[in-house]
């Protein structure tokens, strides 16, 4: 059964627009389930679920066979996962949180029984095929294109992610000088980009180790960022 939250986040996502009648059955035979940080929600090939983003931080990715990992997608509230699995299959991507979480978990036989017998559900199913598309060419951009500040948070969070601790801490153990390197600057730029990050209360730095204190907030600088 969902709560207030749960109702609030599912009405900002893409499916507040569908049927009303539909919306009360997923929010009745639905489940509301809390995560720490660093739990892993879905792994490679699994059974195909969907969920509904409530609060917290998310990340998707993909691993290549020596273990190397790159990040296609972060999700937060009022985000869906799991639409394209849901209509492909199972796929070849993880899920981790990247903060502590809470998700609504979306019965998926009965949302694709919906999309099947009503072309309003399937239509907003492909509108939002078509936004997570449009989404992974804009993180694509940002990887290749991006200013200093985009491309220094996005890397802090994907090496953070992939070192993630058992109690869930996010520690990006990189020198200042392999961060240059690693996103195409100078060290002295990253030290200023790293600087403003610090004053915003988003990370705190010691020797070789940036510790990301609000990685919802560093994620946003991925998309919004001031120019650097």
């Amino acid at each position: 059964m969902a709560d207030g939250d749960v109702a609030a986040a599912l009405a900002g996502s893409f499916l507040g627009g569908l049927p009303a009648e539909l919306i009360e059955r997923l929010l009745a035979t639905g489940d509301r389930i809390d995560y720490p940080a660093g739990s892993t929600l879905y792994r490679e090939r699994s059974t195909p679920r969907a969920v509904l983003v409530v609060r917290g931080l998310l990340r998707v990715y993909m691993s290549s066979p020596e273990g190397r990992q790159v990040t296609v997608r972060y999700a937060r509230a009022r985000d869906v996962l799991g639409i394209a699995v849901l209509v492909a299959g199972p796929a070849d991507v993880g899920v981790q949180t990247l903060a502590e979480c809470t998700i609504f978990r979306i019965d998926a036989g009965l949302l694709t029984t919906a999309a099947r017998a009503d072309s309003r559900v399937g239509w907003a199913l492909a509108e939002e095929l078509s936004r997570r598309l449009y989404e992974n060419l804009q993180q694509t951009a940002v990887n290749a294109f991006g200013t200093v500040r985009q491309r220094v948070a996005s890397h802090l969070l994907d090496l953070a992610s992939t070192q993630q601790g058992p109690r869930g801490e996010l520690v990006a153990r990189v020198s200042q000088q392999d961060l240059a390197d690693s996103v195409g600057s100078v060290r002295e730029v990253v030290a200023r980009v790293l600087r403003e990050f610090r004053l915003a209360g988003l990370v705190a730095t010691s020797a070789d180790k940036v510790h990301i204190l609000d990685p919802t907030g560093l994620h946003d600088q991925t998309w919004n960022p001031d120019d650097a």
